[in-house]
């Protein structure tokens, strides 16, 4: 079975990393020979780090995950006998229909035509094209290599199989899919993450809470939690099942609720109040964000190991 990654950005190499430790052969496809060079020697610097620090994902070694990974500047010929296509441009509505309109002339029937977007829906993107019934959604969450999420979103034509199809090959390579029936706004992952980013604004905002202290909030609090279970496990668990948890706390939820104020526009005075704090913590310079950037990853890492563990 042959995967294609089309476009070799943050995403496409995160991808073709994972299904190559799925033990899939992945052609890496770009415009310019020496971008998919450059992904290439990023890969493989990647896998080496990992292998070296037991990080490594799949049963294989680096050397024979690299051995999976092909080149290709010339689409047809990086589409040619792929099972599954997973397109990885930036998020430009246009470009993307550009990229799905081109394949839509040049595959099977037996294809899935599969898009990372993170926020535009399948509607815009797929809707007119011949192959609507082989087009899906799978946004994954950056970076995909160490957060295994994938949200699978159909398109309203989408065949009931290309969804079954998508979710089989997610298992299969150790992500952890979800399914949404419909399209919706944002899909699930954003809009449960700008709940919270709005309420986060607002508290910093009002002046109840430091941007420092909130996020402590969530890093040493809520999101040790939901490192393990999710929002309505917690409350299972924090009461005596759903029903009693609701009996018990439904009214105090409401009046705490109907507190919360309108959504904001994340600009003007607490935008420059969050932005000194974070800048102060962690400067906006890029080898500052890059070492921050890697230590995040190596928690993901070391959290994802954990988790693994504890679930055999």
């Amino acid at each position: 079975t042959a995967i294609s990654c089309l476009f070799s950005g943050l995403i496409g190499r995160s991808w073709a990393m994972v299904f190559a430790a799925g033990g899939f052969r992945v052609r890496l496809y770009d415009i310019a020979q020496q971008q998919l060079t450059s992904a290439l020697e990023k890969i493989c610097k990647q896998m080496k780090e990992m292998e070296q620090s037991g990080c490594l994902k799949g049963a294989l070694s680096a050397e024979q995950q690299l051995a999976l990974i092909s080149t290709c500047t010339e689409l047809k010929a990086a589409v040619e006998g792929a099972t599954f296509i997973q397109e990885c441009t930036p998020e430009n509505l246009e470009l993307k229909k550009k990229i799905f309109g081109q394949l839509d002339l040049i595959v099977g029937d037996n294809v899935i035509l599969s898009s990372s977007t993170s926020c535009l829906l399948p509607s815009k993107l797929f809707t007119g094209l011949k192959h609507v019934k082989q087009c899906i959604v799978s946004h994954p969450v950056n970076p995909p290599y160490f957060v295994p999420l994938v949200e699978i979103v159909p398109h309203p034509e989408t065949d009931p199989s290309t969804t079954e199809r998508t979710y089989a090959l997610m298992k299969d390579i150790g992500q952890s899919p979800v399914k949404l029936s419909r399209e919706i706004e944002g899909f699930v992952l954003n809009r449960l993450q700008y709940a919270v980013i709005s309420e986060a604004w607002r508290l910093v905002g009002e002046g109840v809470i430091s941007p420092t202290d909130l996020d402590l909030v969530m890093s040493d609090g809520l999101g040790m939690r939901y490192a393990f279970i999710g929002p309505l496990e917690t409350m299972h668990l924090n009461a005596e099942g759903i029903s009693n948890y609701c009996e018990r706390y439904r009214e105090g939820m409401k009046l705490v609720l109907n507190t919360f104020g309108p959504v904001p526009d994340f600009s003007g005075e607490i935008q420059q109040k969050i932005s000194q704090e974070m800048s102060e913590k962690i400067p906006v310079v890029p080898k500052v964000l890059d070492a921050r950037r890697k230590r995040r990853d190596e928690y993901l890492t070391g959290l994802a190991k954990l988790k693994k563990q504890m679930q055999s």
